[in-house]
């Protein structure tokens, strides 16, 4: 059914053009229920009309580049930043409406109902929810984020991917990927990330997780006491406890696609450019529009 007046008048001139099938524009503006003196004036301001639709179009273009590249799964927040640093000022509601004239709809990332989850064995421990979700923090390389997941490749083989999220910055500032499930990769990333920030500035920081069985282990307890970090955990099967590093791996998802690796050398490759990207390009609305780097750098100098 056509409601709105103006696709009246389109179908009314689109038959005059044809022909009119008989009939004159006075009759079939009665027909279609609308004023004669709107159509013609409807008509006048075609060639308005034209320019903004051209407007549109190659506005639209832009939009689409990014949501194209980033994997179909951009919100508006995410293209306007984009946008911004390639100097193009464009209005929020600009951008969602372009996304919904030209259908560039946004997937929904929806939770993976089949993670994986490990049961501690009576030598594990457990530590208290120190963090207590306060995943706003001000100063980079006090407060972590560490957590594991699995991907699959185009083999049909599972790599396991595990990090280390700094709170302040958005950083992911430690990572390895491993074909196996061992403690080296919840005990790699804490090696690389004592490397790379340095055990003096690590003393007094504050690490979060889940409750597996990594975490739990008492190797990887000892160790954290060893560098004088201290260790909080997610309440049982409350994986809002630990959001940002579960947000992370939602993206990753959305976004790396590793069907076409087919060894664990190329999927070990895309991670590391992902994450490369993610730390260097990857824009974030909460933090001033910033990527985790530039923003980790704009705290410290503050």
């Amino acid at each position: 059914m056509v409601e709105r007046p103006a696709e009246r008048y389109g179908l009314i001139h689109e038959l005059l053009a044809a022909g009119g099938g008989g009939f004159n524009a006075i009759y079939l503006c009665h027909v279609a229920g609308v004023s004669r003196s709107g159509y013609y004036r409807w008509l006048s301001c075609a060639p308005a009309r034209a320019q903004r639709e051209k407007a549109d179009y190659e506005q639209h273009l832009l939009i689409k580049d990014i949501f194209e590249k980033k994997n179909r799964s951009a919100g508006w927040r995410v293209i306007k930043m984009n946008l911004e640093r390639q100097a193009v000022i464009m209005n929020h509601k600009k951008i969602r409406r372009l996304m919904k004239k030209y259908s560039l709809i946004t997937r929904i990332r929806r939770r993976n109902p089949y993670k994986w989850l490990a049961k501690a064995t009576q030598e594990h421990t457990t530590a208290p929810n120190v963090l207590q979700r306060r995943f706003d923090q001000g100063t980079p390389y006090k407060a972590f984020s560490t957590d594991i997941t699995y991907l699959y490749d185009g083999r049909g083989q599972r790599s396991y991917l595990s990090i280390i999220k700094d709170l302040a910055s958005g950083e992911i500032v430690a990572h390895c990927v491993s074909a196996s499930l061992g403690m080296d990769l919840a005990l790699n990333v804490l090696t690389q990330t004592v490397t790379r920030i340095g055990r003096k500035k690590l003393k007094g920081a504050l690490i979060h997780s889940d409750q597996g069985f990594h975490y739990t282990h008492p190797i990887y307890i000892k160790r954290l006491a060893e560098l004088g970090i201290t260790q909080s955990m997610s309440r049982k099967g409350n994986c809002l406890d630990n959001a940002p590093v579960e947000s992370f791996f939602g993206h990753m998802k959305d976004e790396l696609d590793i069907t076409y690796c087919a060894s664990l050398d190329q999927v070990k490759a895309a991670i590391d450019e992902y994450i490369h990207n993610y730390n260097h390009h990857r824009y974030q609305w909460e933090r001033k529009k910033m990527a985790p780097v530039e923003y980790r750098s704009h705290l410290l100098a503050g």
